[in-house]
């Protein structure tokens, strides 16, 4: 089955609490944010916390997920680069782009992790909904691509793709960690340190290079409205 074909539906079983909605202030360095979710990850598989969803920016950086190929670190002294668990090869963080740290517990949803994956696409693709941006899933690629009817056509003819949106994920107890990054307004130029996601044949955007004029806030609120469509209820922390 396609994870198009999917049920994108996460929803938590009855009498559950909200998840918390935390929004973080200023650039939050990596290896803090590698801590906090740790922390809360054990705390959420212990069912001493609830579940969790934190929005950050990070400063310049690179992360290498599990599947990473030392070759696609075209510029390895451009930035930090950290290794890190989540699935996936290099991606980059930086200012302007929203990063959302999703630590849910599957056992209270479904113990699906292709499904997961299937909902947190389901999510970037309605947040970019809302805005009238149309991102699409592809089955050979995981994240969210917009296509370019305006750039060159690719060389095998087909209709240029650029990535909005990346996604990266662990598991830990059925507890869900890392998450999601939908580029807002960072340097694109700062992806040219790295193959994307080891995907050389398609570009990166972002919402600003579409042509929408929108603040990160803006794009947090849509994001919300887009979770809770597929997760459930949320309360600000």
């Amino acid at each position: 089955m396609l994870r198009a074909d999917l049920e994108f539906s996460m929803l938590p079983l009855a009498g559950s609490p909200p998840v918390r909605w935390r929004i973080a202030d200023g650039l939050v360095p990596y290896e803090k944010a590698v801590a906090t979710m740790e922390r809360e990850v054990a705390d959420i598989a212990d069912g001493s916390a609830d579940e969790l969803v934190w929005l950050v920016e990070h400063p310049p950086l690179y992360t290498a997920g599990t599947s990473a190929d030392a070759a696609d670190l075209i510029e390895p002294d451009r930035f930090p680069v950290f290794a890190t668990g989540r699935g996936g090869e290099y991606t980059y963080h930086g200012p302007g782009q929203r990063v959302a740290y999703v630590m849910l517990d599957l056992k209270r949803r479904r113990q699906d992790v292709r499904a997961f994956v299937a909902a947190l696409e389901e999510v970037i693709i309605r947040t970019l909904d809302l805005m009238n941006v149309r991102g699409e899933r592809r089955e050979d690629r995981v994240g969210v691509w917009v296509r370019r009817p305006e750039k060159p056509l690719l060389p095998d003819g087909t209709m240029a793709e650029d990535k909005i949106a990346a996604l990266g994920i662990r598991l830990r107890k059925w507890v869900t960690f890392h998450g999601l990054s939908l580029n807002v307004d960072p340097d694109l130029a700062h992806f040219t340190g790295i193959v994307p996601c080891g995907i050389s044949a398609y570009g990166v955007t972002s919402l600003v290079d579409l042509g929408l004029l929108v603040m990160m806030p803006d794009v947090d609120v849509k994001l919300r409205q887009a979770f809770e469509a597929v997760f459930g209820d949320t309360t600000a922390e």
